[in-house]
């Protein structure tokens, strides 16, 4: 029995993996934010550069996440640290605000507006699932 809960509890923190990650590259592709970036700032030759770092933080990200890094640097560089993470966050929320037609542009592009309502359905019910789960069965 602790075999098939490991086999789902990998199943499900992939296939929660992928959908996270789906929904980020898309949003990143439908704002076009990288090519925009290199754009403002007139480096578009570097475009490789920022596709690497997005893909470097992320990766970091995950690991420091996984392996409870850490890194002691004191309440004002924390509190500072957390105030620029907040404006970023803030940001893109506001950018987010413009562009709420992501999903039908998205299941435009994939041919799936026919399918609008139960890919959301779907996004609905997975989330509701992920979070019983967690509030339920996942205790560390």
């Amino acid at each position: 029995m602790l075999k098939l809960h490991d086999a789902l509890s990998i199943l499900l923190g992939v296939a929660g993996g992928v959908a996270v990650g789906g929904g980020v590259i898309a949003l990143i592709i439908v704002l076009d934010i990288i090519p925009r970036l290199a754009q403002l700032t007139r480096t578009y030759h570097r475009v490789h550069w920022y596709e690497g770092a997005l893909i470097g933080g992320s990766l970091i990200g995950t690991l420091a996440d996984f392996w409870h890094w850490s890194i002691p640097l004191g309440r004002i560089t924390s509190t500072l640290i957390g105030l620029w993470c907040g404006i970023f966050i803030g940001l893109l929320a506001a950018a987010l605000t413009e562009v709420l037609n992501v999903l039908p542009i998205l299941a435009k592009r994939l041919k799936m507006t026919g399918y609008l309502f139960g890919l959301l359905m779907a996004m609905v019910a997975g989330k509701v699932a992920g979070s019983l789960f967690d509030w339920f069965i996942y205790r560390p």
